[in-house]
């Protein structure tokens, strides 16, 4: 376990807003709860606000090395299973990144924390020339079987030239991210100027995550940063980037999934409703959820950051 230092303002003056849940060697346990698909809601590090900024992350916790470690073994089969929602959530913000893109032509786009490649396929589909980092052995060989280029790896490892990229794309990755502030100004090194920034997160300070306080279901021990849209624009900013939009987004998932996820919080309710949906014939009926809490920030290059 380490601590670590505000990673936007660089204080060490903290506030703990939620306690460590987690068991003294549970932090041990390795990839199976750092699964995009993961459901150990409620099981976290301690989560802390820096009293000089406001930015809210997790501290201590686990080693740079052994986290990066542990996601290089992640193994997620449920995540195949959800493709359809997944295919219908990227689609949609293809459709409202490609609005802001100044790029009409020669387009290049990475996407940093790819996964399997679904938004890679949909990208590439319309015409861009896609690229991928995926730290999971598992999940970026997934992809390279596709046909996708997916490089396994984190972004500083994949040492891409400088301006070689018109877009970088961060869909639900920011959070996990050791260093996100490092990501960002490398994000900014390989984008050309005036490319395009898209960051997917979770908002700390939304309506219903201050409703739900410490059963929010995004207090995870795989997300180590809890941005709100002020901070993560305050961190764009330190990184050479404008943002130009910030808009609350959801996403579609089997309704089987989504009720599957409740069992974290009531196991026996969960599995009862998963069995009447799927003797009904719904576990695959695809939904759209939107709580306020996910937002999408744009921002563009201004500037080459200082690193």
């Amino acid at each position: 376990m380490e601590y670590v230092a505000c990673n936007l303002c660089g204080s060490d003056d903290t506030e703990l807003l939620y306690p460590d849940t987690l068991s003294k060697d549970s932090a041990k346990d390795g990839a199976e709860h750092l699964r995009c698909t993961s459901s150990s809601y409620g099981r976290h590090y301690a989560i802390v606000r820096c009293r000089n900024c406001g930015l809210v992350y997790a501290n201590p916790r686990r080693e740079e090395d052994a986290i990066l470690k542990s996601y290089e073994e992640v193994v997620d089969n449920t995540y195949l299973e959800e493709r359809e929602g997944r295919i219908l959530t990227f689609r949609r913000r293809l459709d409202c990144l490609e609005r802001l893109a100044p790029f009409a032509e020669a387009r290049r786009l990475l996407d940093v924390g790819c996964y399997t490649g679904i938004f890679l396929e949909l990208a590439q589909e319309r015409g861009w020339e896609a690229w991928g980092v995926e730290p999971s052995r598992w999940a970026a060989e997934h992809g390279r079987r596709k046909g996708l280029r997916v490089i396994a790896s984190t972004l500083e490892e994949a040492s891409f030239p400088d301006d070689f990229f018109h877009v970088v794309t961060m869909w639900d990755v920011i959070e996990h991210l050791t260093n996100p502030l490092r990501t960002l100004r490398e994000s900014n090194r390989i984008l050309k100027g005036g490319g395009l920034i898209c960051i997917h997160t979770m908002n700390i300070e939304s309506p219903f995550a201050k409703l739900m306080g410490p059963h929010w279901p995004w207090l995870m021990e795989m997300h180590l940063y809890y941005f709100s849209p002020r901070t993560l624009e305050a961190m764009l900013k330190k990184a050479g980037f404008e943002v130009i939009r910030m808009v609350t987004q959801g996403r579609f998932v089997r309704l089987g999934y989504l009720l599957s996820r409740l069992e974290a919080y009531a196991p026996s309710l969960s599995r009862g409703l998963v069995r009447l949906v799927t003797t009904l014939g719904l576990k695959g009926l695809i939904v759209p959820i939107n709580l306020g809490d996910l937002f999408t920030a744009y921002a563009r290059k201004v500037k080459c950051a200082h690193r």
